[in-house]
């Protein structure tokens, strides 16, 4: 399928029985919208038989993303029955003892919450007033290297480029070494053939070094003096004293991928909200009170983490839909952040929107993202610092999305900018 196929089309012909939301190439060419819309209308609640992750059930209605999300006891995150994505290739398919990698994310209470509870202080307000210097100090430094008129990729010298020093800021990890934070992250949710790796033998390499390199450290930590660092606090912490070396690794991942691809997806996606929205964005720019609305907005609009997946305990009638135990049920975020129900005008970007910060982004309930307010911060320091020496950005070339329908993000926005 090319980029040209017409998926409002699609959407509208294909029968509703043939419906798979989960393919990457829909979100390739970002031609997904036109099916979460059907689906909203005409089947929430919806069954596909078949797709390159099994059988799953997708919930794309706001409220009903909502229900799911709240309702632990009935479907669940823990990494015994399932796992919290559609893709259950934390264990690696083909080599054999491959990795399997345990999370706060990936459990359900009361041990999620003692676990989220370890790391949780280095994202609390008094923590994220002690550090918003520093990330504007990175800011100021990433953009005066920025040239007027120059063309370049917004996602590299950017959207990584602050996310991964404040990553390596918040696991103490080494400065000089930060870009393999970046790579990690980006192995750890990829698939052979995707363009970033090539073979499951690979991830499963690469992903062992990123074990080796965070139990060093993990060691260096606990014989240490205990310090403000994520590594640090689960090193002292007597919650994590049994902690496996499964679940220490699934912990790191989990903070470097929420760290990361969150945060600079949202960068990017703000950068592409200011091409494809000047007004809006002039809006902000002449009335910078706006800043943190239109930051809420991107975030919404972006919506850098297309779904979270949960698996039913029980037999359960949901919204006339009887879901078997075992089922896996996918919140699709993407959708309900554009659900008409809840969101008037969803499709576009309104940086004065009322109640902007009413969004699944984030999820709901007792997942909802630790680090949220962390991440809307380096994106409000951003836009400050960006509108200070900059009037417009502009992309100038193909955008280049991530195929795949768990990170909905970019890897390429070439853009130029005026004075």
């Amino acid at each position: 399928m090319t980029p040209s196929v017409n998926d409002e089309e699609l959407a509208r012909t294909t029968p509703l029985d043939q419906f798979d939301v989960s393919r990457p190439e829909l979100y390739l060419r970002e031609g997904l919208h036109p099916y979460f819309k059907r689906l909203r209308d005409e089947d929430p609640v919806h069954y596909c038989k078949q797709s390159a992750y099994g059988p799953y059930w997708s919930v794309t209605r706001f409220e009903d993303c909502v229900a799911i999300d709240t309702n632990h006891k009935v479907f669940s995150s823990d990494a015994s029955v399932g796992s919290f994505v559609l893709d259950d290739a934390t264990l690696n398919p083909v080599v054999e003892n491959g990795l399997f990698l345990p999370n706060f994310l990936g459990m359900d209470p009361p041990r999620h919450d003692i676990h989220r509870k370890v790391v949780s202080p280095a994202v609390a307000p008094e923590n994220l007033e002690r550090i918003e210097p520093l990330i504007r100090q990175r800011s100021q430094k990433v953009l005066d290297s920025l040239s007027i008129g120059e063309t370049f990729n917004w996602v590299e010298r950017v959207s990584i480029e602050l996310t991964t020093m404040m990553l390596a800021t918040l696991l103490d990890f080494n400065f000089e070494e930060r870009r393999n934070l970046t790579r990690w992250s980006d192995v750890v949710t990829a698939s052979p053939g995707d363009g970033v790796i090539e073979s499951w033998e690979q991830r499963e390499k690469e992903l062992r070094q990123c074990e080796a390199t965070f139990q060093k450290m993990f060691a260096e930590r606990k014989a240490a003096p205990p310090k403000s660092d994520l590594i640090s606090m689960m090193a002292h912490s007597p919650e994590m004293a049994d902690i496996t070396p499964e679940e220490f690794l699934g912990t790191v991942v989990l903070l470097i991928v929420g760290g990361n691809d969150t945060t600079r997806n949202s960068m990017s996606g703000s950068a592409m909200a200011a091409h494809l929205y000047p007004a809006e964005f002039e809006k902000v720019r002449s009335n910078q009170a706006l800043i943190p609305s239109a930051v809420s907005e991107t975030i919404r609009w972006q919506t850098p983490i297309a779904h979270m997946r949960r698996t039913a305990l029980c037999d359960y009638e949901f919204r006339g839909k009887q879901i078997r135990k075992g089922d896996k049920v996918v919140m699709w975020y993407l959708s309900a952040n554009r659900d008409e129900r809840v969101i008037a005008n969803p499709m576009a970007f309104i940086a004065d929107r009322k109640n902007p910060r009413h969004h699944m982004s984030f999820g709901f309930g007792i997942h909802r993202c630790v680090g949220n307010r962390l991440a809307e911060m380096q994106v409000r320091v951003l836009w400050e610092e960006f509108f200070k020496r900059f009037s417009k950005i502009e992309v100038v070339g193909e955008v280049t999305r991530i195929p795949s329908c768990l990170i909905h993000g970019y890897t390429s926005i070439p853009v130029r900018l005026s004075k």
